[in-house]
């Protein structure tokens, strides 16, 4: 008799390595903190920067009844019970979902991101170098509320839902923003430093939720593919277009006056608020796909 061979049985996939898993998080938290701290540097400690930062602020000195409507809406709406409403969310979630740790980490988020962003706009001086006389505003407390909001819920929500609730919550948090120039209460490199302090801190606490996890690592499942693909093609024009627009409005306001006008210093800025909106995103989506929603199955299968 021969023997029937048995069909080759394909190896698991390998969990990711969890000294990695676990330190990407802290990597990513220093990465943001330092590039908040370079914004400053370049944007608030020269006087290029300040007058390329303040002619996006005063080139928005605009109006467009339907736009102008919207904007105002959704910034009356970023208000503190807003940010309170999304805790008690996430403390709802992390409770019937068995994840408090998440729930814990969502609270941190928000306290963290708004408290640091407070106390930096109060503790900095804004040295006047560009003849625009105003007090500090770096960063923005509307801009780290909404991206402080927007992040929790992603955090929370089903890993499935996470590739979506990110593009809504990149849709509103780039309105807020913008709306803080408009209103001429923000510069555009006071919103880049809310969003990357609200990913400073998220991913701290992402950190601290895989610090104390044991075991191995739990399978990463990616967020949904054409989510990321329209938040990637965003980013890139949009970076592209600020980019290019920050040449354009720096040799306007040194070399070449009145090269562009104020409204196109304006539109630069916002180019480059779509830009750092949708990297802070893709990148906070990305961290989160590593976190079951879910206390894992008794199988070890996590939701």
């Amino acid at each position: 008799m021969t023997a029937v061979a048995s069909r080759p049985v394909p190896a698991p996939a390998k969990a990711p390595g969890s000294t990695w898993h676990r330190l990407t998080p802290l990597l990513v938290t220093v990465l943001a903190a330092a590039g908040a701290y370079a914004v400053h540097r370049l944007f608030i400690g020269t006087a290029l920067g300040q007058e390329v930062d303040t002619a996006a602020l005063r080139g928005g000195d605009f109006h467009h009844p339907r736009v102008s409507e919207v904007l105002t809406r959704t910034l009356d709406a970023t208000r503190l019970a807003v940010l309170a409403l999304v805790c008690l969310m996430a403390a709802a979630f992390g409770v019937l979902r068995r994840r408090l740790d998440l729930a814990i980490a969502s609270g941190f988020l928000v306290i963290a991101a708004n408290l640091i962003t407070q106390q930096l706009k109060a503790g900095l001086e804004r040295p006047l170098l560009d003849g625009f006389p105003a007090p500090n505003s770096w960063p923005s407390g509307h801009a780290t509320a909404a991206a402080s909001a927007a992040f929790v819920l992603v955090l929370v929500f089903p890993r499935a839902l996470r590739g979506t609730v990110g593009l809504v919550g990149a849709g509103y948090v780039a309105i807020v923003s913008v709306a803080t120039v408009w209103a001429e209460w923000h510069r555009p490199s006071d919103v880049i430093a809310a969003l990357l302090i609200v990913l400073a801190c998220g991913s701290l606490a992402v950190f601290a939720v895989r610090l104390r996890r044991t075991g191995p690592a739990p399978a990463i499942r990616l967020p949904n593919r054409l989510v990321m693909v329209v938040l990637g093609v965003a980013a890139a024009l949009a970076a592209a277009t600020a980019a290019f627009g920050m040449g354009a409005v720096a040799l306007s306001e040194r070399p070449l006056p009145d090269l562009v006008s104020g409204r196109f210093a304006f539109l630069t800025g916002t180019a480059g608020i779509i830009a750092a909106v949708a990297v802070t995103v893709i990148v906070w989506v990305r961290l989160t796909a590593g976190e079951p929603t879910t206390a894992p199955t008794p199988q070890g299968d996590p939701k």
